[in-house]
């Protein structure tokens, strides 16, 4: 299973040009991917700079033929013409998704910080590895109170999913929408979490939980053990800091965690503000 993690920044490039085409030929190239989660992705929203107010996730759908995807709206607003602007995270997966799910991450209100709400894209992928939940987020940038607040719900999804791995439902309720699928232990967490690996709230991210949830581990760490992660933001640019630093990672359940082949990092493409990270996984 070939994973492809990736904040698009509105398919804007370090150019100043938005192209999603161009985003999709390097994800393509970069990884080839099962399933691509991109953050920052656009629909409407002739304000951001660049932008013509393209729907995005049509066109990127065009670029991956053959993928299903789940885009989850974090921030929706009128347009003042009827319409409505979108802005969020969109999963594309070639491989078949048997359900989908967005989850609201927590906004606690904040005075004199700017902020946006938040979401988590979750969908059941079936690959030659076995049924896995592949979720995808963007936590805030801006605060930490609300990035700490996200993770514990991040951690509370990843508790719920793994309790209903082992619920069954009555079979007297097994059609329509009540019909079950089965939401999988195994995970994989992707994203663009605005923080650095040892801030206490990815440390808190990490961190074991009761009964028999199992961790979610940072797939680069345990890939390349003892090796600094490469930058992911920053890097060809200083609008938002000084260094480089890492700030988009993947995580998988323990489980899953022996089966990673590769997790790598291109830090040469300028077609976002972020850089790609490709896992696979055997």
């Amino acid at each position: 299973m070939k994973l492809l993690q990736w904040n698009i920044q509105w398919c804007r490039g370090m150019d100043g040009r938005v192209d999603p085409a161009r985003i999709a030929r390097f994800a393509k190239e970069f990884a080839d991917p099962d399933v691509a989660c991109f953050q920052e992705v656009a629909i409407n929203f002739p304000a951001l700079a660049g932008s013509s107010g393209e729907d995005q996730v049509e066109l990127l759908k065009r670029e991956f033929p053959g993928y299903a995807a789940v885009f989850g709206v974090a921030v929706e607003l009128p347009d003042g013409k009827g319409g409505r602007r979108q802005f969020g995270n969109l999963i594309l997966s070639r491989l078949p998704i048997r359900q989908s799910f967005r989850h609201s991450l927590p906004w606690p209100p904040e005075s004199e910080t700017p902020s946006m709400p938040r979401v988590a894209v979750e969908a059941v992928v079936e690959a030659d590895i076995g049924l896995v939940r592949v979720i995808t987020t963007h936590l805030e940038y801006y605060s930490a109170r609300q990035r700490a607040a996200q993770v514990e719900r991040l951690r509370e999804v990843h508790v719920e999913a793994c309790g209903h791995a082992t619920t069954r439902s009555s079979a007297q309720y097994r059609s329509g929408p009540f019909e079950p699928f089965e939401r999988p232990v195994p995970a994989i967490l992707t994203g663009d979490f605005n923080m650095k690996i040892d801030d206490p709230a990815c440390v808190r991210l990490q961190a074991p939980f009761e009964g028999n949830v199992p961790r979610l581990v940072d797939a680069w760490a345990h890939a390349h053990p003892g090796q600094e992660h490469p930058p992911t933001f920053c890097l060809h640019g200083k609008q938002h800091g000084r260094e480089p630093y890492c700030c988009d990672f993947v995580f998988v359940t323990e489980g899953l965690a022996p089966r990673l082949e590769s997790v790598r990092v291109d830090v040469e493409t300028q077609d976002s503000d972020h850089q790609p990270v490709a896992v696979e996984i055997l």
